[in-house]
């Protein structure tokens, strides 16, 4: 165990490169040590829900059921005229009509104008945290045409393409992908991305007979670690609301086998096209955009679903990276030049979007 490790419960880590693979598994699934830590352990992996839920939108663009130049409004008809805060400063109730339809391209890219800002006080951030509650808190009590009529009467903070905002992008994702396929988010998924790749442990809902392998899940305090959800918790039973910004749970070789289903440039069920993979791991935005973002960014940019290095500033950091890291503790990634995947599970939630230490330790091991 390293010592970035030792105030953790346990984790489990894995890298590979094409067939070569390492794992570790350390600790235990929770703090009392009663279970030990193993590979195939269940995380909730939060935010690295974002890059899957990308990617299942792409299969619905490969597909032609919808293009990213599409406005979203046929399908999302409570956004389709929406309203803007004059100054991302000023008042809620000070809006503009906005300047053109939101995309699809612009939830992929988080450029919709709905999201997370640096400044977490802004009137309009601080609105849509009431309404939606906060991300690390997926809003479970309400259905998806409920979170989207919600979400209705917040005004953007951006005009549509201006600036990149963290978050509500990837739920609205995945509203979409149910509205546009007349399924539920959960079925889509599992049709169409965990079935053909083998990923039985991801889904929204942890079945009874798995339980045993879900971690508990704890915040830091000042007395030290927190439980906040036990296996027999919220992950137990389905939720009202699944959602596609950090309602996940899944295990390193599930991760792994989604990470080499974008290095082959995709091949399962739907057919993911290469050119849809590049664009999902290529950065879209602006300096300026990537500035503005760096509370989150820290300096890169950002594809769909995921960030990318473009300025390796760290040791682990590399040209083209793309991938994340969630909000309970989670990261992963892969090197498109080098065809590596990385993945590390904690069970400990972060205390700030920036990375941890064990995750630039792992993140330069796996370099």
């Amino acid at each position: 165990m390293t010592r970035h490790a030792a105030d953790l419960p346990g984790a489990v880590a894995l890298i590979a490169h094409g067939d070569q693979v390492e794992t570790a598994a350390i600790g235990s699934a929770d703090a009392k040590h009663t279970l030990p830590m193993a590979r195939d352990s269940l995380f909730r992996i939060a935010s690295l829900t974002k890059p899957i839920v990308a990617a299942a939108l792409l299969l619905l663009v490969d597909e032609g059921d919808l293009a990213l130049e599409d406005p979203i409004a046929p399908w999302l008809p409570e956004l389709a005229s929406p309203l803007v805060v004059r100054t991302p400063q000023g008042p809620v109730d000070d809006v503009v009509p906005a300047t053109r339809p939101i995309t699809v391209e612009d939830l992929l890219t988080f450029r919709c104008g709905y999201g997370l800002a640096a400044d977490m006080t802004l009137p309009a951030v601080d609105l849509l945290l009431q309404v939606l509650g906060h991300p690390a808190a997926p809003p479970r009590g309400l259905t998806p045409d409920e979170w989207l009529a919600a979400l209705a009467q917040v005004p953007l903070l951006h005009q549509p393409g201006e600036a990149w905002l963290y978050d509500t992008a990837s739920d609205l994702q995945g509203v979409l992908i149910s509205r546009v396929t007349g399924r539920p988010l959960p079925e889509f998924l599992a049709e169409h991305l965990f079935e053909p790749l083998g990923m039985a442990d991801t889904g929204f809902t942890v079945p009874t007979a798995a339980l045993g392998r879900l971690t508990s899940a704890y915040r830091r305090g000042e007395d030290g670690l927190r439980l906040i959800d036990s296996p027999e918790g919220r992950w137990s039973t389905p939720p009202s609301f699944s959602s596609g910004s950090g309602g996940l749970v899944s295990t390193v070789d599930d991760l792994l086998a989604f990470g080499r289903f974008l290095l082959a440039e995709g091949t399962a069920g739907r057919r993911l096209s290469p050119h849809s993979v590049r664009a999902m791991t290529t950065d879209h935005l602006t300096p300026e955009q990537r500035e503005a973002g760096r509370v989150f960014l820290h300096g890169q940019g950002w594809g769909y679903g995921g960030s990318v290095d473009v300025e390796p500033t760290h040791p682990g950091e590399v040209a083209g990276r793309y991938g994340w890291v969630g909000g309970a503790g989670t990261a992963w990634h892969i090197v498109p030049s080098t065809g590596t995947v990385s993945v590390l599970l904690t069970q400990v939630e972060l205390t700030s979007p920036e990375p941890t230490p064990l995750m630039r330790e792992f993140w330069t091991y796996a370099v």
